[in-house]
């Protein structure tokens, strides 16, 4: 007969409800909780006063970004993760490795945007920059604590 202590009943819980869900459900739950936080870090960003205008490149001055723009840009581009989590979760050998390692990649690529954004100010700049890490610590790391319970 084994003893199970309240810290071992929370890790078996926690590892159990991350293992028995779907991945791409806990892609949606992952998606949904960095689109809030995400949306919040914008809004404190925007009360302290950051003008929230940026541009795309190629335009010739800054459209405003609305409440609930960065919520809405986290559940779009986190789409493409999700899929690629289920995609991984079927054919690779390491799946979380390999998610983790390709979302850093991706993530780290997508600071380019909001550096040369042109017309934009350099704390919008950086908020833009920064959100992105935001949603990336939050997606990422849920999705690839899943894709870790992948059986082979």
């Amino acid at each position: 007969m084994s003893v199970t202590t309240p810290q071992t009943r929370a890790q078996q819980t926690e590892s159990g409800l991350l293992s028995t869900r779907p991945v791409w459900l806990v892609g949606i739950l992952a998606t949904l909780a960095g689109a809030v936080v995400t949306e919040a870090f914008a809004l404190v960003a925007r009360a302290a006063g950051v003008p929230m205008e940026a541009a795309s490149p190629g335009a010739t001055e800054a459209a405003e970004i609305p409440v609930g723009g960065f919520f809405g840009g986290v559940v779009f581009w986190s789409v493409a993760g999700i899929v690629l989590a289920v995609v991984l979760a079927r054919w690779a050998e390491q799946p979380a490795r390999t998610f983790t390692v390709t979302t850093v990649a991706l993530t780290a690529l997508s600071l380019a945007g909001p550096a040369v954004a042109p017309h934009t100010a350099t704390s919008t700049q950086i908020v833009l920059a920064v959100s992105h890490v935001v949603a990336a610590a939050v997606v990422v790391p849920l999705l690839a604590r899943r894709l870790s319970h992948v059986r082979r």
